[in-house]
């Protein structure tokens, strides 16, 4: 379970950012994208309201009078992340995926868990980073092939 859980949770998430990809490249014809991420961002907040009572106790007062920094801090990120990906996907394609991942590993593996949070990792955590960097530069030598 130590390894199928994460496995199983990253599932979950790699299936939603896929339909997220879909939808943000269709939306290239869309005037405005920020609209078109407005108006998913409203769905995912209505699914998410629905679903949060299953995990827990549903007390939003409380969860923002004592966490309205991390909240605003991750309401931040969420904007800069659906509006990269809306401006990556609708001018680019989802096969730019790649480079979001890479640096995603980079800026969120690096400097937020091994820098910011202090948490552990070993000598494979550092060879997959060493290949996650790799991958960006094999790919967009690839890119500029085509």
């Amino acid at each position: 379970m130590k390894i199928i859980l994460p496995i199983v949770f990253a599932t979950i998430a790699a299936i939603g950012n896929a339909m997220f990809a879909l939808g943000q490249k269709k939306s290239a014809d869309v005037e405005n994208g920020l609209v078109f991420v407005s108006l998913s961002a409203l769905i995912a907040i209505l699914i998410t309201l629905f679903f949060a009572p299953l995990l827990g106790a549903f007390d939003v007062g409380n969860t923002v009078k004592g966490n309205w920094r991390a909240i605003l801090l991750s309401g931040g990120g969420l904007f800069l992340t659906y509006l990269g990906f809306n401006l990556l996907y609708s001018r680019y394609g989802v096969s730019q995926y790649v480079l979001y991942a890479v640096i995603s590993i980079i800026t969120t593996t690096i400097f937020v868990g091994i820098w910011w949070l202090k948490e552990p990792v070993n000598n494979y955590h550092k060879i997959a980073i060493v290949l996650a960097i790799l991958a960006v530069l094999v790919f967009s030598i690839g890119q500029s092939k085509t």
